[in-house]
Protein backbone atom coordinates (compact mmCIF):
# COMPACT_ATOMS: atom_id res chain seq x y z
CA UNK A 1 0.00 0.00 0.00
CA UNK A 2 2.02 3.02 -0.61
CA UNK A 3 1.78 3.75 -0.34
CA UNK A 4 2.20 4.32 0.25
CA UNK A 5 1.44 2.08 1.59
CA UNK A 6 5.41 0.49 -0.15
CA UNK A 7 6.48 -2.91 -1.30
CA UNK A 8 10.18 -3.11 -1.93
CA UNK A 9 12.49 -3.75 0.97
CA UNK A 10 14.12 -0.41 1.54
CA UNK A 11 17.52 0.47 2.83
CA UNK A 12 17.94 3.70 4.63
CA UNK A 13 21.37 5.25 4.86
CA UNK A 14 22.60 8.40 6.57
CA UNK A 15 26.34 9.10 6.78
CA UNK A 16 26.94 6.79 9.75
CA UNK A 17 24.11 4.25 9.62
CA UNK A 18 22.51 1.86 7.21
CA UNK A 19 19.57 -0.25 8.17
CA UNK A 20 17.35 -2.73 6.38
CA UNK A 21 13.69 -2.02 6.86
CA UNK A 22 10.85 -4.57 6.95
CA UNK A 23 10.12 -6.11 3.55
CA UNK A 24 7.30 -5.25 1.24
CA UNK A 25 4.89 -4.04 3.91
CA UNK A 26 7.37 -1.80 5.70
CA UNK A 27 7.52 1.94 5.61
CA UNK A 28 9.76 3.90 3.30
CA UNK A 29 13.09 4.87 4.78
CA UNK A 30 12.84 7.08 7.84
CA UNK A 31 14.88 7.84 10.87
CA UNK A 32 14.24 8.20 14.56
CA UNK A 33 15.07 11.18 16.76
CA UNK A 34 18.69 11.52 15.77
CA UNK A 35 20.79 11.25 12.65
CA UNK A 36 23.72 10.15 14.81
CA UNK A 37 24.53 6.43 15.13
CA UNK A 38 21.40 4.70 16.30
CA UNK A 39 21.03 3.61 19.89
CA UNK A 40 20.48 -0.09 20.49
CA UNK A 41 17.04 -1.09 19.30
CA UNK A 42 14.55 -1.85 22.03
CA UNK A 43 14.08 -5.51 22.81
CA UNK A 44 10.57 -6.93 22.49
CA UNK A 45 10.27 -6.84 26.29
CA UNK A 46 10.90 -3.08 26.23
CA UNK A 47 8.62 -2.14 23.38
CA UNK A 48 6.18 0.64 24.18
CA UNK A 49 2.74 -0.30 25.41
CA UNK A 50 0.14 -0.03 22.67
CA UNK A 51 2.56 -0.64 19.79
CA UNK A 52 1.85 -3.36 17.26
CA UNK A 53 4.61 -5.78 16.33
CA UNK A 54 7.53 -7.34 18.17
CA UNK A 55 10.36 -6.03 15.97
CA UNK A 56 12.21 -2.81 16.60
CA UNK A 57 10.03 0.17 15.62
CA UNK A 58 13.04 2.34 14.84
CA UNK A 59 12.38 2.59 11.13
CA UNK A 60 8.71 1.75 10.72
CA UNK A 61 6.89 2.25 14.03
CA UNK A 62 4.41 4.90 12.90
CA UNK A 63 3.93 3.25 9.53
CA UNK A 64 3.05 -0.19 10.84
CA UNK A 65 0.90 1.24 13.62
CA UNK A 66 -1.04 3.38 11.17
CA UNK A 67 -1.69 0.49 8.79
CA UNK A 68 -2.73 -1.78 11.66
CA UNK A 69 -5.25 0.74 13.00
CA UNK A 70 -6.54 1.53 9.52
CA UNK A 71 -7.05 -2.15 8.70
CA UNK A 72 -8.92 -2.73 11.96
CA UNK A 73 -11.16 0.24 11.33
CA UNK A 74 -11.80 -0.89 7.76
CA UNK A 75 -13.15 -4.27 8.90
CA UNK A 76 -15.37 -2.67 11.54
CA UNK A 77 -13.26 -2.89 14.70
CA UNK A 78 -12.56 -0.10 17.16
CA UNK A 79 -8.79 -0.09 17.80
CA UNK A 80 -7.60 -0.20 21.40
CA UNK A 81 -7.27 3.21 23.03
CA UNK A 82 -3.68 2.44 24.00
CA UNK A 83 -2.79 1.78 20.36
CA UNK A 84 -4.33 5.03 19.18
CA UNK A 85 -2.69 6.94 22.04
CA UNK A 86 0.71 5.55 21.05
CA UNK A 87 0.26 6.84 17.51
CA UNK A 88 -0.96 10.30 18.46
CA UNK A 89 1.81 10.56 21.03
CA UNK A 90 4.41 10.19 18.28
CA UNK A 91 3.42 13.45 16.58
CA UNK A 92 5.85 16.36 16.75
CA UNK A 93 4.62 19.81 17.77
CA UNK A 94 4.86 21.00 14.17
CA UNK A 95 2.47 18.24 13.06
CA UNK A 96 5.00 15.89 11.51
CA UNK A 97 5.77 12.28 12.41
CA UNK A 98 9.12 10.53 12.50
CA UNK A 99 9.34 6.76 12.19
CA UNK A 100 9.75 6.33 15.93
CA UNK A 101 10.37 8.56 18.91
CA UNK A 102 11.68 6.57 21.83
CA UNK A 103 10.76 9.32 24.30
CA UNK A 104 7.65 11.17 23.11
CA UNK A 105 7.84 13.41 26.17
CA UNK A 106 10.88 15.10 24.64
CA UNK A 107 10.11 17.77 22.04
CA UNK A 108 11.17 16.94 18.50
CA UNK A 109 14.54 18.51 17.79
CA UNK A 110 15.66 20.11 14.54
CA UNK A 111 17.60 16.93 13.75
CA UNK A 112 14.56 14.68 14.23
CA UNK A 113 14.02 13.04 10.88
CA UNK A 114 10.47 13.91 10.01
CA UNK A 115 9.08 11.61 7.35
CA UNK A 116 6.36 12.39 4.82
CA UNK A 117 5.38 8.75 4.39
CA UNK A 118 4.97 8.10 8.09
CA UNK A 119 3.07 11.38 8.41
CA UNK A 120 0.84 10.55 5.45
CA UNK A 121 0.08 7.10 6.83
CA UNK A 122 -0.77 8.54 10.25
CA UNK A 123 -3.12 11.06 8.66
CA UNK A 124 -4.97 8.31 6.80
CA UNK A 125 -5.40 6.28 9.99
CA UNK A 126 -6.43 9.17 12.24
CA UNK A 127 -8.81 10.62 9.68
CA UNK A 128 -10.51 7.23 9.37
CA UNK A 129 -10.83 6.78 13.12
CA UNK A 130 -12.35 10.21 13.63
CA UNK A 131 -12.07 12.48 16.64
CA UNK A 132 -8.51 13.56 15.84
CA UNK A 133 -9.20 16.65 13.78
CA UNK A 134 -6.49 18.78 15.39
CA UNK A 135 -3.79 16.15 14.87
CA UNK A 136 -4.85 15.67 11.25
CA UNK A 137 -4.87 19.41 10.56
CA UNK A 138 -1.41 19.89 12.03
CA UNK A 139 -0.03 16.95 10.06
CA UNK A 140 -1.48 18.26 6.81
CA UNK A 141 -0.15 21.70 7.59
CA UNK A 142 3.35 20.30 7.97
CA UNK A 143 3.06 18.31 4.75
CA UNK A 144 1.92 21.43 2.93
CA UNK A 145 4.85 23.38 4.33
CA UNK A 146 7.39 20.93 2.89
CA UNK A 147 5.79 20.50 -0.54
CA UNK A 148 8.39 20.81 -3.28
CA UNK A 149 8.15 23.36 -6.09
CA UNK A 150 7.23 20.62 -8.55
CA UNK A 151 4.15 19.90 -6.42
CA UNK A 152 5.40 16.62 -4.99
CA UNK A 153 7.15 15.28 -1.92
CA UNK A 154 10.27 13.32 -1.14
CA UNK A 155 10.55 11.06 1.88
CA UNK A 156 11.93 13.90 4.01
CA UNK A 157 11.68 17.67 3.87
CA UNK A 158 13.88 19.06 1.11
CA UNK A 159 14.56 15.75 -0.61
CA UNK A 160 13.61 15.43 -4.29
CA UNK A 161 10.07 14.34 -5.03
CA UNK A 162 9.42 10.67 -5.70
CA UNK A 163 6.37 8.81 -6.94
CA UNK A 164 5.82 6.81 -3.75
CA UNK A 165 5.98 9.66 -1.26
CA UNK A 166 3.86 11.91 -3.46
CA UNK A 167 1.22 9.19 -3.76
CA UNK A 168 1.10 8.57 0.00
CA UNK A 169 0.55 12.29 0.63
CA UNK A 170 -2.15 12.46 -2.05
CA UNK A 171 -3.88 9.63 -0.19
CA UNK A 172 -3.57 11.53 3.08
CA UNK A 173 -5.05 14.70 1.59
CA UNK A 174 -7.95 12.79 0.10
CA UNK A 175 -8.61 10.84 3.31
CA UNK A 176 -8.83 14.10 5.23
CA UNK A 177 -11.26 15.67 2.78
CA UNK A 178 -8.87 18.00 0.95
CA UNK A 179 -8.74 18.08 -2.84
CA UNK A 180 -5.11 17.44 -3.89
CA UNK A 181 -5.66 19.54 -7.02
CA UNK A 182 -5.93 22.66 -4.88
CA UNK A 183 -2.84 21.96 -2.77
CA UNK A 184 -0.20 23.69 -4.84
CA UNK A 185 3.34 24.84 -4.29
CA UNK A 186 2.74 28.57 -4.07
CA UNK A 187 0.78 30.97 -6.22
CA UNK A 188 0.27 29.47 -9.64
CA UNK A 189 2.32 26.48 -8.51
CA UNK A 190 2.17 22.81 -9.28
CA UNK A 191 -0.21 20.31 -7.72
CA UNK A 192 0.78 16.85 -6.46
CA UNK A 193 -0.68 15.38 -9.63
CA UNK A 194 1.58 17.56 -11.76
CA UNK A 195 4.58 16.06 -10.00
CA UNK A 196 3.27 12.51 -10.05
CA UNK A 197 2.67 12.31 -13.77
CA UNK A 198 6.24 13.37 -14.52
CA UNK A 199 7.38 9.98 -13.21
CA UNK A 200 5.40 7.98 -15.77
CA UNK A 201 7.18 6.43 -18.74
CA UNK A 202 5.42 7.43 -21.91
CA UNK A 203 6.06 7.54 -25.63
CA UNK A 204 9.83 7.83 -25.44
CA UNK A 205 10.00 4.50 -23.60
CA UNK A 206 9.94 1.01 -25.03
CA UNK A 207 6.39 -0.10 -25.71
CA UNK A 208 6.55 -2.77 -22.98
CA UNK A 209 7.54 -0.13 -20.40
CA UNK A 210 4.96 2.50 -21.24
CA UNK A 211 2.57 3.23 -18.43
CA UNK A 212 5.02 2.22 -15.72
CA UNK A 213 6.17 4.76 -13.16
CA UNK A 214 9.70 5.34 -11.97
CA UNK A 215 10.45 5.97 -8.32
CA UNK A 216 12.64 8.94 -9.28
CA UNK A 217 14.69 9.83 -12.31
CA UNK A 218 18.17 8.34 -12.16
CA UNK A 219 20.67 10.45 -14.04
CA UNK A 220 17.73 12.06 -15.77
CA UNK A 221 16.33 8.73 -16.95
CA UNK A 222 13.08 7.09 -15.86
CA UNK A 223 13.19 3.35 -15.29
CA UNK A 224 10.07 1.23 -14.67
CA UNK A 225 9.50 0.34 -11.04
CA UNK A 226 6.56 -1.86 -10.07
CA UNK A 227 6.50 -0.55 -6.49
CA UNK A 228 6.22 3.04 -7.70
CA UNK A 229 3.73 2.02 -10.38
CA UNK A 230 1.31 0.42 -7.91
CA UNK A 231 1.57 3.42 -5.58
CA UNK A 232 1.10 5.91 -8.42
CA UNK A 233 -1.90 4.04 -9.82
CA UNK A 234 -3.63 4.79 -6.52
CA UNK A 235 -2.26 8.31 -6.28
CA UNK A 236 -3.33 9.29 -9.79
CA UNK A 237 -6.90 8.39 -8.84
CA UNK A 238 -6.70 10.33 -5.59
CA UNK A 239 -6.95 7.13 -3.54
CA UNK A 240 -5.38 6.22 -0.23
CA UNK A 241 -4.80 2.83 1.38
CA UNK A 242 -8.51 2.08 1.79
CA UNK A 243 -10.25 1.31 -1.49
CA UNK A 244 -13.97 0.62 -1.77
CA UNK A 245 -14.58 -3.00 -2.80
CA UNK A 246 -14.48 -3.69 -6.52
CA UNK A 247 -16.75 -6.59 -7.37
CA UNK A 248 -15.60 -9.53 -9.44
CA UNK A 249 -17.78 -8.26 -12.26
CA UNK A 250 -16.10 -4.83 -12.35
CA UNK A 251 -13.96 -5.17 -15.41
CA UNK A 252 -13.00 -1.79 -16.78
CA UNK A 253 -10.79 -2.50 -19.79
CA UNK A 254 -7.07 -2.90 -19.24
CA UNK A 255 -5.75 -0.43 -21.78
CA UNK A 256 -2.04 0.25 -22.19
CA UNK A 257 -0.90 3.84 -22.40
CA UNK A 258 -1.23 4.77 -26.05
CA UNK A 259 0.78 7.14 -28.18
CA UNK A 260 -0.77 9.08 -31.02
CA UNK A 261 1.09 9.90 -34.23
CA UNK A 262 4.13 8.11 -32.95
CA UNK A 263 7.34 8.83 -34.81
CA UNK A 264 10.19 6.51 -35.61
CA UNK A 265 12.08 7.58 -32.51
CA UNK A 266 9.22 6.58 -30.23
CA UNK A 267 8.23 10.16 -29.51
CA UNK A 268 4.71 11.35 -29.96
CA UNK A 269 1.66 12.64 -28.20
CA UNK A 270 0.19 10.28 -25.62
CA UNK A 271 -3.22 9.99 -23.97
CA UNK A 272 -2.18 11.55 -20.69
CA UNK A 273 -1.78 15.20 -21.62
CA UNK A 274 -1.59 17.56 -18.66
CA UNK A 275 -2.55 16.51 -15.14
CA UNK A 276 -6.29 17.09 -15.51
CA UNK A 277 -8.86 14.52 -14.41
CA UNK A 278 -8.91 12.70 -17.75
CA UNK A 279 -5.14 12.56 -17.91
CA UNK A 280 -4.92 11.20 -14.39
CA UNK A 281 -7.36 8.42 -15.22
CA UNK A 282 -5.39 7.62 -18.36
CA UNK A 283 -2.18 7.51 -16.33
CA UNK A 284 -3.76 5.11 -13.83
CA UNK A 285 -5.06 2.89 -16.64
CA UNK A 286 -1.61 2.80 -18.19
CA UNK A 287 -0.05 1.92 -14.85
CA UNK A 288 -2.55 -0.87 -14.28
CA UNK A 289 -1.92 -2.24 -17.76
CA UNK A 290 1.81 -2.35 -17.09
CA UNK A 291 1.22 -4.17 -13.78
CA UNK A 292 -1.11 -6.71 -15.38
CA UNK A 293 1.49 -7.44 -18.04
CA UNK A 294 4.07 -8.07 -15.32
CA UNK A 295 1.66 -10.34 -13.45
CA UNK A 296 0.91 -12.32 -16.58
CA UNK A 297 4.61 -12.74 -17.30
CA UNK A 298 5.43 -14.02 -13.81
CA UNK A 299 2.59 -16.32 -12.82
CA UNK A 300 0.29 -13.70 -11.27
CA UNK A 301 2.83 -12.28 -8.87
CA UNK A 302 5.54 -9.65 -9.16
CA UNK A 303 9.24 -10.22 -8.66
CA UNK A 304 11.56 -8.74 -6.09
CA UNK A 305 13.95 -5.98 -7.05
CA UNK A 306 16.31 -6.71 -4.16
CA UNK A 307 19.84 -7.60 -5.26
CA UNK A 308 20.26 -11.35 -5.30
CA UNK A 309 16.53 -12.01 -5.03
CA UNK A 310 15.36 -10.93 -8.45
CA UNK A 311 13.80 -14.34 -9.15
CA UNK A 312 11.83 -14.37 -5.89
CA UNK A 313 8.17 -13.35 -5.59
CA UNK A 314 7.46 -9.92 -4.12
CA UNK A 315 4.38 -10.64 -2.02
CA UNK A 316 3.80 -7.12 -0.76
CA UNK A 317 4.10 -5.52 -4.18
CA UNK A 318 1.63 -8.09 -5.48
CA UNK A 319 -0.79 -7.06 -2.72
CA UNK A 320 -0.30 -3.41 -3.62
CA UNK A 321 -1.06 -4.27 -7.24
CA UNK A 322 -4.32 -5.96 -6.23
CA UNK A 323 -5.25 -2.74 -4.42
CA UNK A 324 -4.34 -0.63 -7.47
CA UNK A 325 -6.38 -2.80 -9.82
CA UNK A 326 -9.40 -2.66 -7.53
CA UNK A 327 -9.10 1.13 -7.33
CA UNK A 328 -9.16 1.27 -11.13
CA UNK A 329 -12.36 -0.83 -11.24
CA UNK A 330 -10.43 -3.80 -12.61
CA UNK A 331 -12.04 -6.22 -10.19
CA UNK A 332 -11.86 -9.17 -12.56
CA UNK A 333 -8.17 -8.57 -13.27
CA UNK A 334 -7.46 -8.36 -9.53
CA UNK A 335 -8.81 -11.85 -8.88
CA UNK A 336 -5.85 -13.79 -10.29
CA UNK A 337 -3.15 -12.12 -8.15
CA UNK A 338 -5.58 -12.22 -5.22
CA UNK A 339 -5.85 -15.99 -5.54
CA UNK A 340 -2.06 -16.20 -5.68
CA UNK A 341 -1.86 -14.18 -2.46
CA UNK A 342 -4.37 -16.46 -0.76
CA UNK A 343 -2.09 -19.39 -1.52
CA UNK A 344 1.28 -17.82 -0.76
CA UNK A 345 1.03 -14.81 1.55
CA UNK A 346 0.38 -16.30 5.00
CA UNK A 347 3.98 -17.19 5.84
CA UNK A 348 5.22 -13.86 4.50
CA UNK A 349 2.79 -11.95 6.66
CA UNK A 350 3.71 -14.01 9.73
CA UNK A 351 7.37 -13.13 9.20
CA UNK A 352 6.77 -9.44 8.53
CA UNK A 353 4.20 -8.63 11.18
CA UNK A 354 1.39 -6.11 11.53
CA UNK A 355 2.00 -3.99 8.44
CA UNK A 356 2.03 -7.13 6.27
CA UNK A 357 -1.20 -8.43 7.78
CA UNK A 358 -2.76 -5.00 7.37
CA UNK A 359 -1.68 -4.81 3.75
CA UNK A 360 -3.40 -8.12 3.01
CA UNK A 361 -6.53 -7.09 4.94
CA UNK A 362 -6.79 -3.94 2.83
CA UNK A 363 -6.24 -5.90 -0.40
CA UNK A 364 -8.94 -8.38 0.61
CA UNK A 365 -11.33 -5.57 1.49
CA UNK A 366 -10.74 -3.84 -1.85
CA UNK A 367 -11.66 -6.99 -3.78
CA UNK A 368 -14.63 -8.02 -1.68
CA UNK A 369 -12.78 -11.04 -0.27
CA UNK A 370 -13.13 -12.13 3.35
CA UNK A 371 -9.99 -11.19 5.32
CA UNK A 372 -11.11 -13.55 8.09
CA UNK A 373 -10.92 -16.51 5.73
CA UNK A 374 -8.06 -15.65 3.43
CA UNK A 375 -6.52 -18.82 2.05
CA UNK A 376 -7.21 -20.54 5.37
CA UNK A 377 -5.89 -17.65 7.48
CA UNK A 378 -7.85 -15.22 9.62
CA UNK A 379 -5.84 -12.11 8.78
CA UNK A 380 -7.81 -9.97 11.21
CA UNK A 381 -7.19 -12.27 14.16
CA UNK A 382 -3.52 -12.57 13.23
CA UNK A 383 -3.19 -8.79 13.03
CA UNK A 384 -4.96 -8.28 16.34
CA UNK A 385 -2.63 -10.78 18.01
CA UNK A 386 0.40 -8.57 17.27
CA UNK A 387 -0.75 -5.83 19.65
CA UNK A 388 -3.47 -4.74 22.05
CA UNK A 389 -6.86 -6.28 21.34
CA UNK A 390 -9.40 -3.95 19.74
CA UNK A 391 -12.60 -3.20 21.61
CA UNK A 392 -15.05 -6.03 21.04
CA UNK A 393 -18.21 -5.35 19.09
CA UNK A 394 -17.45 -1.73 18.24
CA UNK A 395 -17.63 -1.15 14.52
CA UNK A 396 -16.36 1.83 12.58
CA UNK A 397 -19.89 3.18 12.21
CA UNK A 398 -20.47 3.26 15.96
CA UNK A 399 -18.88 6.67 16.18
CA UNK A 400 -19.99 8.18 12.88
CA UNK A 401 -21.22 11.26 14.72
CA UNK A 402 -17.83 11.59 16.35
CA UNK A 403 -16.21 11.48 12.93
CA UNK A 404 -18.43 14.27 11.73
CA UNK A 405 -17.88 16.43 14.80
CA UNK A 406 -14.26 15.49 15.41
CA UNK A 407 -13.17 16.90 12.11
CA UNK A 408 -11.36 14.81 9.58
CA UNK A 409 -12.52 16.99 6.71
CA UNK A 410 -10.02 19.81 6.17
CA UNK A 411 -10.45 23.04 4.28
CA UNK A 412 -7.56 23.88 2.02
CA UNK A 413 -7.40 27.49 3.17
CA UNK A 414 -6.50 26.17 6.60
CA UNK A 415 -3.76 23.93 5.18
CA UNK A 416 -2.22 26.80 3.25
CA UNK A 417 -2.34 29.08 6.28
CA UNK A 418 -0.66 26.78 8.71
CA UNK A 419 1.76 25.63 6.03
CA UNK A 420 3.02 29.17 5.59
CA UNK A 421 3.16 29.66 9.34
CA UNK A 422 5.35 26.66 10.08
CA UNK A 423 7.19 26.45 6.79
CA UNK A 424 9.99 28.79 7.81
CA UNK A 425 12.94 27.43 9.71
CA UNK A 426 12.40 23.75 8.99
CA UNK A 427 15.85 22.58 8.13
CA UNK A 428 16.32 18.87 8.55
CA UNK A 429 19.20 16.66 7.57
CA UNK A 430 18.31 15.03 4.28
CA UNK A 431 17.72 11.34 4.17
CA UNK A 432 20.12 9.18 2.22
CA UNK A 433 17.22 7.02 1.16
CA UNK A 434 18.22 4.79 -1.67
CA UNK A 435 15.89 2.86 -3.90
CA UNK A 436 16.25 0.59 -6.87
CA UNK A 437 14.83 2.21 -9.96
CA UNK A 438 14.21 -0.95 -11.90
CA UNK A 439 12.25 -4.13 -11.61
Amino acid sequence: MAPSFAVLARRAAVALATAAVLGTAAAPAAFADSAAPAAPSPSPAKLPAGLYGAASPEYDGVWRQSLALLAQDTVGLRPAASAVDWLTGQQCADGSFAAFRADPAKPCAAKTMRDTNQTGAAVQALAALGGHGDAVKKALGWLRSVQNKDGGWGSTAGSPSDANSTSVVIGALAAAGADPVTVTSGKGGKSPYDALLTFQLSCAAKSAERGAFAYQPKDGVLAPNADATAAAALGALGKGFVVAPAGNDSHAPIRPLTCKDEGKDGQGGDDRGSADAGARKAAARGADAYLVAQLDANGQHLLSAMPGAEDQPDVGNTADTVLALAAGAHGTAAQKPLKWLEQHAADWAKQNGPAAYAQLVLAAHATGADPRAFGGTDLVAALNATGPAPAAGQGKNADAKDKEDGGSGISVWWIVGIGLAIGAGIGFLLSGRMKKNSL
